[in-house]
């Protein structure tokens, strides 16, 4: 894969549950801010799009029927944004700049999203957190993380999840699973591998973005990953 500089990163919501069930971890949260601001410093440009998991999820709720599904998708979407505030803060308090944008206006409280001023952000060295999905119901976090991958033309999106990589099978019960180095965007769908939701992939791949998936779990995980120094599996074109 060539060189990276500009990426974003997709963030897991529920990755910021507490062990006691808080929606909010405050020390996973500075752990996530001061990676992220270690990889600024060291010359990357990072956007961030984080899901709303660990306060609702959209399709469950509505799934559940006791309410409309756009409305749910709807509360999701609120959701990114307190994460997506949540971080900013944080990384302003590791002193390093960032926005939060969203794609549902909420002037009073962040900017709304725009190309142009979210590509103003990054040039600049601030990071630029992405909230309120698409701003539209029905679409996943994952469809919103490659929409502005590829509108701020971004390198890579990175997607932070539990596991250091995609596996053959669940390495957390098959012990035999292996985890791939690098696949193409064909044989990842080929063999119907689960890297993002139907959409967000066909986006991907469609555009030729490539995908990395690895664990941001522990401090610089994030940074290493980016720089070819942790494990994880490289989704290209």
């Amino acid at each position: 894969m060539a060189a990276m500089r500009r990426v974003l990163v997709k963030l897991s919501g529920e990755a910021l549950i507490a062990p006691d069930g808080y929606w909010l971890n405050p020390q996973t949260l500075s752990t996530l801010a001061e990676d992220i601001a270690q990889a600024v410093g060291q010359g990357f440009e990072i956007a961030v799009v984080i899901g709303g998991g660990n306060v609702i999820r959209g399709a469950k709720v509505g799934a559940a029927g006791w309410i409309d599904r756009a409305t749910a998708d709807a509360m999701g979407m609120l959701a990114t944004v307190m994460n997506s505030i949540a971080l900013e803060s944080a990384l302003e308090s590791k002193g390093t700049p960032a926005r939060t944008l969203s794609a549902v206006a909420m002037p009073s409280l962040c900017e709304t999203y725009a190309r142009q001023p979210a590509l103003h952000h990054l040039s600049k060295g601030r990071v630029a957190v992405l909230g309120g999905g698409t701003g539209n119901p029905f679409f996943t976090t994952d469809t919103a993380a490659v929409l502005r991958a590829i509108e701020l033309k971004c390198d890579a999106v990175l997607k932070a999840t539990q596991v250091d990589g995609v596996y053959t099978a669940d390495p957390k019960k098959d012990p035999t699973a292996r985890r791939y180095d690098v696949l193409t965007h064909d044989e990842a769908i080929a063999r119907d591998l689960k890297i993002m939701d139907t959409a967000a992939f066909a986006l991907a791949r469609e555009n030729r973005l490539p995908i990395i998936v690895g664990s941001a779990h522990g401090p610089g995980a994030i940074t290493a990953i980016l720089a070819g120094k942790a494990p994880a599996t490289r989704v290209t074109p």
